[in-house]
């Protein structure tokens, strides 16, 4: 898949990594969207249900998601703090550490671009802005 070889490529990655870390952004981004959006993502890019496959148990992110679940719990904050806990959690078990996270994304936004234009990339990209 043309991503995986971008992110292999770019970022100095094994593949097992690049697969798994995407799936892990399109898992967080599968919850925090809505069905109808997300379909719209996988319309573009039918390869997300192989990712999605692919992205490791997040283990709940150690301190950080436990941490985020909390937050989440009490109502603090949209859900994303607990979001980013959790893919930093699946981004430790893949031996890559949760600065990696940054460097995902835009590679895949910038995928996600070019199979599915600026809609679709502006979707997925509310998910991952601050």
């Amino acid at each position: 898949m043309e991503l995986i070889s971008q992110l292999v490529e770019s970022l100095g990655i094994s593949e097992e990594q690049a697969t798994g870390g995407a799936g892990a952004l399109f898992s967080m981004a599968k919850n925090a969207m809505g069905d109808g959006d997300f379909s719209k993502l996988t319309d573009a890019i039918p390869d997300v249900s192989n990712l999605l496959a692919s992205a490791p148990e997040s283990g709940g992110g150690g301190v950080l998601g436990a941490l985020g679940g909390m937050a989440s719990s009490l109502g603090i904050g949209d859900g994303k703090a607990s979001g980013l806990a959790s893919l930093a959690g699946s981004f430790s078990s893949l031996d890559m550490d949760a600065g990696m996270v940054g460097k995902f994304v835009p590679v895949v936004l910038n995928y996600v671009k070019s199979m599915g234009g600026d809609t679709v990339s502006s979707l997925l990209g509310n998910i991952f802005s601050d």
